[in-house]
């Protein structure tokens, strides 16, 4: 008889977790490093019984990666920007107009 061969439940949770660290803005990072870790895990699992989900585990690693890489992006912009705003507020105070009679 054939036995029924299962797909591992991680590399569903781990695609799961990847594609939600894409879509959603706040804590996508942090679900995406969870999904790092369980689709890891899932690979591991799947190489000792021999299950299936071997392309749901590594679509969820990919998925994870490209979450992650996108959210450390957005924060490395808004420190940049908010950055240029901190140093562009600071430099006004101190620009001098000498036609104006320094009246700003």
């Amino acid at each position: 008889m054939d036995e029924k061969v299962q797909t591992n439940s991680k590399s569903v949770i781990s695609l799961t977790l990847g594609i939600l660290s894409i879509v959603l803005p706040i804590i996508g990072l942090i679900i995406g490093f969870i999904g790092l870790v369980i689709s890891r895990k899932s690979l591991k699992e799947i190489e000792k019984t021999n299950e299936r989900g071997r392309g749901l585990a590594i679509s969820g690693f990919i998925c994870s990666i490209v979450g992650v890489v996108i959210h450390f992006l957005w924060i490395l912009l808004a420190i940049l920007f908010f950055y240029l705003y901190a140093s562009v507020d600071f430099e006004l105070q101190f620009i001098s107009f000498p036609f104006l009679g320094n009246s700003i």
